[in-house]
């Protein structure tokens, strides 16, 4: 494979949409339609780059319903691309977009690809408060879809309860605390330092929702601004879905970037790309604070572009919630005193969650960084549903040691989908063990339910409510619950859990 098909990075563009009138507001096929103006003088050309795009890919918006997103882009940048996508739901989605364009860039299938994603949700709920409808067009015919369509949770799981991700990402918080034996203040603690780091970054960041860098007391302490949603996260914890952002990339050869007269100062190389997924089900997962798929695909990655992640200067892990931040920094080999920040972009609970999109605005940050400082690298891990699907990238302002080739998923992907797991039991009744729970508050802040993962006596998983009283959900707040003892019950279709 030749030189000149190694996958580069030629523009970026963002854009935050603060505060403007619903009704003056961009669409956001609009919004796209902006940034990707704004990567192609990015790249250092005008916007007549955009109608050379011979592959366009949209990531799903969640805050408005679209038919065919990728040909309204298109019509609006007059382009006229052979292929047009729209992925399926999920967080890796940017990410797993770059990696798959990248593969096929690199076997001369694609010359020019256009990969952008926006969301207004806050424009559409500030619409809804004062009664009125955006009229924004939703596109003619049906979109390509590309991307894995299964649902994140199950019906067992569903039925449960366990669906939302503010509910099912605590989850995976108190099981992590439990495996590295922090106490619940201590673990509080760690909890508060890394959200400030994050936090701070988004402060620096001039596309940042919230440019307000908050201490870490700041984050972990109740009160009414900042109540607690689900044990152990606090408001400042979680990810915030309501904000106007874009962002968009250009991707093609170094050959084509070279015809297209493209400094090469402005290239960022597609050095490396894996793309994973654990075990579908929640309640499918061998653990809960460990990620098998986070460590194949950042291995996949580091190994194709010739590094140590040690080597990598800049990092932005996926950060919907913190257990994704640490789970994502443990599978990638990345101690607990690494020096190095964990995100160049601030987090989705802090520059924002725009739906699906944040990694593209990941990908941009660290492009930005790796121009500033040549001959650095940087990695970016984007995830989606429930720590489920996992896409990394390893990029860096200088080509690779060796011919750039990525190697197939599948049969990586094959020996995750046989790794041993419990089985569940559909109506479990006897003696039971915590793995992991949470505490769901209601909006008043006051403790409404707790969720349990656990194991019968004879290993078996369940699924499992507790009792609807304070006193209880309070203790499991306040002592460590992961390890208690307790009798399952099945009653009107309902499982419960009695602690000891």
């Amino acid at each position: 494979m030749s030189e000149d098909t190694t996958p580069v990075l030629i523009g970026a563009g963002q854009l935050v949409q603060r505060d403007v009138d619903p009704q003056a507001a961009l669409a956001p096929v609009a919004m796209m339609a902006e940034v990707a103006r704004r990567a192609a003088a990015d790249a250092g050309s005008g916007a007549h780059l955009l109608t050379q795009v011979d592959l366009l890919a949209v990531v799903n918006v969640i805050g408005w319903q679209y038919r065919n997103a990728p040909r309204l882009l298109a019509e609006l940048l007059d382009a006229h691309p052979a292929e047009n996508f729209y992925t399926t739901i999920g967080g890796n989605t940017p990410q797993w977009l770059v990696n798959e364009t990248a593969a096929r860039i690199a076997a001369g299938e694609v010359r020019l690809a256009l990969i952008a994603g926006a969301e207004a949700v806050h424009t559409v709920l500030r619409a809804r408060q004062t009664g009125f409808t955006p009229r924004w067009a939703a596109g003619e015919g049906q979109a390509t879809v590309v991307g894995d369509p299964r649902l994140g949770t199950s019906e067992h799981e569903a039925n449960h309860g366990v669906v939302l991700p503010a509910q099912i990402y605590p989850l995976f918080e108190n099981a992590l605390r439990t495996a590295r034996g922090w106490s619940i203040p201590e673990h509080r603690r760690r909890l508060g330092a890394l959200c400030a780091q994050l936090s701070t970054a988004a402060a620096d960041n001039p596309y940042a929702w919230f440019r307000r860098a908050r201490s870490a007391e700041e984050i972990t302490t109740v009160t009414p601004a900042n109540r607690m949603i689900a044990f152990p996260y606090t408001k400042y914890m979680n990810a915030i879905m309501d904000v106007d952002q874009a962002a968009a990339v250009l991707l093609t050869s170094a050959a084509h970037a070279r015809a297209l007269g493209i400094d090469p100062a402005r290239w960022v190389y597609v050095r490396g790309t894996g793309d994973a997924h654990d075990l579908w089900f929640v309640s499918e997962r061998a653990t809960y604070h460990d990620s098998p798929a986070i460590r194949a695909a950042g291995r996949q990655a580091l190994a194709m572009a010739g590094l140590d992640i040690s080597e990598v200067d800049h990092l932005d892990l996926y950060s919907c919630f913190p257990s994704a931040v640490q789970i994502g920094r443990d599978a990638l080999g990345i101690l607990d005193d690494d020096p190095r920040p964990l995100t160049v972009t601030g987090g989705l609970p802090y520059a924002g969650g725009p739906g699906n999109n944040y990694s593209m605005h990941a990908i941009a940050s660290i492009m930005e960084k790796l121009r500033a400082r040549p001959g650095t690298k940087g990695l970016v891990s984007a995830l989606g549903w429930y720590l489920t699907k996992h896409s990394v990238g390893v990029y860096a302002s200088e080509p690779g040691p060796r011919a750039w080739r990525r190697p197939e998923p599948a049969p990586t992907q094959a020996e995750l989908d046989r790794l041993p797991h419990p089985v569940l039991a559909s109506e479990p009744r006897g003696r039971g063990v915590i793995e992991t729970y949470t505490v769901v508050h209601d909006r008043d802040g006051s403790p409404a339910r707790g969720i349990v993962i656990g194991r019968l006596d004879d290993g078996r998983r369940f699924l499992a409510d507790t009792p609807d009283d304070r006193e209880v959900l309070e203790e499991l707040e306040a002592r460590e619950g992961v390890g208690r003892a307790g009798t399952v019950t099945l009653s009107g279709g309902t499982t419960r859990f009695e602690p000891e």
